[in-house]
């Protein structure tokens, strides 16, 4: 599906490389790819990998089968706004935090959108994305923006863009987490006497082998951790510590957190 298209890019920064890497992998050729950025490094770099690569948009840019629109929120208005003029009937994917679908159709006029939450484990090809369709997308957009998502992961569809901020306090936020988590082992780690490169050796190893297995376990997690914690073990008397201390309703309270920021920038964003 994805090798007939084209792509225009608005904005090369990091979830926009690993994107275009991840489509070049997927057979879409190099030169089907337009990207757009106002930086001169960032277009010679991009340029490397065989995509065009432009200072401003223009009508091959506009005629682009798929634009994804991947600029920084703070920005995102005024970068989109000398794109109005161009287009056509593209399908065009937001994956601008805090950006709501109804703000984007009124910007630009158009409806045919997708409003995507993925984050940066797609650098390494393993991101997880939460997507939104507008009112009324065909089955075959909601295909190619699937498929656009799985050439640097997985994807997962939520029912409405409200729930958009949900998908980013959980997925998008979450390597933050398990990052916090890493250096909270390493720092343990180094006080009990091993180095922080075995620290984070251990941890880092941990966690993917622990989400693998909780990937394909049909069992609840809960289980899982049950298996793992032996009454009067080591186990149990980390998590009774975590317990006493309160960290899981912290921990999810924290996610509460980013979910209401994320419906806070949505409307400050989308203020007249």
């Amino acid at each position: 599906m994805l090798d007939s298209l084209t792509f225009g890019f608005l904005g090369g920064g990091n979830m926009a490389s690993a994107l275009i890497g991840g489509l070049v992998a997927r057979g879409v050729p190099a030169g089907a790819i337009r990207v757009v950025d106002p930086s001169e490094d960032a277009r010679q770099r991009l340029a490397q990998s065989g995509v065009k690569a432009l200072a401003a948009p223009d009508v091959a840019f506009g005629a682009s089968n798929v634009i994804v629109l991947a600029v920084k929120p703070q920005q995102f208005r005024d970068a989109i706004a000398p794109l109005v003029p161009l287009l056509t009937d593209n399908l065009i994917i937001s994956v601008a935090a805090g950006i709501r679908l109804q703000d984007v159709a009124r910007w630009l006029g158009r409806t045919r959108l997708v409003r995507a939450m993925p984050n940066t484990p797609a650098l390494a090809g393993m991101g997880m994305t939460g997507l939104a369709a507008a009112l009324g997308l065909s089955g075959t957009d909601r295909d190619i923006a699937t498929a656009v998502a799985e050439a640097v992961g997985r994807c997962v569809w939520v029912e409405n863009d409200d729930q958009i901020d949900a998908v980013t306090a959980i997925s998008g936020s979450g390597p933050a987490y398990v990052f916090y988590f890493v250096e909270a082992m390493e720092r343990a780690a180094v006080e009990m006497g091993l180095s922080a490169e075995q620290g984070r050796q251990l941890a880092v190893e941990t966690f993917r082998g622990a989400a693998a297995l909780a990937a394909e376990s049909p069992e609840p997690v809960a289980t899982l951790r049950e298996r793992v914690t032996s009454k009067g073990g080591t186990t149990y008397a980390a998590l009774t510590a975590m317990e006493a201390s309160g960290m899981k309703d912290a921990f999810v309270k924290a996610m509460h957190a980013a979910a209401a920021r994320g419906r806070e920038m949505g409307a400050d964003f989308g203020k007249d």
